[in-house]
């Protein structure tokens, strides 16, 4: 019997990875499309057709209800939200309207049509914040430092509520940075990435930073969605928590980037206060023992293969555009 599969935040990094791993293993796969005058099909462009698509918002309950009487799913993935940290400062109400009751909203329909549906929430590192303990593990106190943890934090304890208060089949990822070369360029390591092929065919000349001694625990989406999956498969609900339990620092990131195409990073990379946040999250390193025992878990692509791999992706990208 074929299983359907309704994912939200589907054309982002994660959810055009989670579509084609879904697709792959020959799911029915909707996606929940939020209506823009300029719709951004880019990371799913390959697998457009093969999506059933469901006009909806996050904001707007009765759209997820019909949302989820059209799709009938057997797994429910909310990945939709506002996700970069630094828009959450000068943005803190949309964040919460959508990163945090955009939860209650996908739940409650989930609750309402098809309460037997496994509901995935996409939880993240940045609860953990002013870190209690390193490694952060699925027992480490949340302290968030921005307006975007603190609503990641409601999304993740409104998932438990419900689990507890309806016996809902609901699971959290407690996912540690993640990337890939379908990473949006306001995200640091595509940030540099691109900067590092930009600079090496001439096309910039500079790249400005904040702080280059934070600490991140960043792996590969394509591996993090599999675990994703793997959370639903499982007979009880549980949270986990995903990384790779490495941590590199900012600066190590750009060297690797610079590196790749035989360039100094000193001599391009600027200081800039502007790119410094409010409040700082210094060192997020994750523990995700949990995950490789009880879900069988395992990392394919490492820290350096990983940036390189990025760089490729941009340099490619820019030899295309200028041939």
């Amino acid at each position: 019997m074929t299983k359907s599969a309704l994912i939200t935040g589907i054309t982002g990094q994660d959810g055009s990875y989670l579509a084609e791993f879904l697709l792959e293993k020959e799911y029915r796969v909707y996606g929940l499309r939020r209506r823009t005058s300029i719709p951004n099909y880019e990371n799913v462009v390959h697998i457009k057709d093969k999506i059933e698509w469901i006009d909806g918002d996050l904001t707007d309950l009765s759209s997820l209800v019909r949302a989820v009487q059209e799709s009938n799913p057997d797994e429910v993935y909310n990945l939709g939200a506002q996700s970069f940290v630094a828009t959450s400062w000068p943005q803190p109400i949309a964040t919460g309207e959508i990163t945090a009751m955009g939860v209650t909203n996908i739940l409650e329909a989930v609750r309402i049509i098809k309460p037997e549906a496994k509901f995935y929430q996409a939880s993240s590192s940045e609860m953990f914040g002013k870190v209690q303990e390193t490694p952060q593990k699925e027992t480490t106190p949340f302290w968030p430092r921005s307006p975007y943890g603190a609503a990641k934090m409601y999304g993740h304890w409104i998932t438990v509520n419900y689990r507890e208060s309806f016996n809902m089949y609901a699971c959290s990822g407690i996912l540690f940075n993640h990337e890939s070369p379908r990473r949006g360029l306001e995200f640091v390591t595509r940030k540099v990435t691109d900067a590092a092929a930009r600079i090496k065919l001439g096309l910039q000349h500079e790249l400005r930073m904040g702080n280059l001694d934070a600490k991140r625990d960043w792996g590969f989406a394509g591996d993090y969605v599999k675990a994703m999956w793997l959370m639903l498969q499982q007979e009880k609900p549980d949270d986990f928590v995903i990384s790779t339990g490495e941590t590199h620092t900012v600066e190590e990131l750009v060297q690797i980037a610079f590196d790749y195409v035989d360039l100094d990073w000193k001599e391009y990379v600027v200081i800039d206060k502007k790119f410094v946040r409010p409040a700082e999250v210094d060192l997020l390193l994750g523990d995700c023992s949990k995950a490789k025992k009880e879900l069988g878990w395992e990392l394919e692509v490492g820290f350096q293969d990983l940036v390189e791999m990025m760089v490729q992706s941009d340099l490619d990208k820019y030899r295309g555009v200028i041939k």
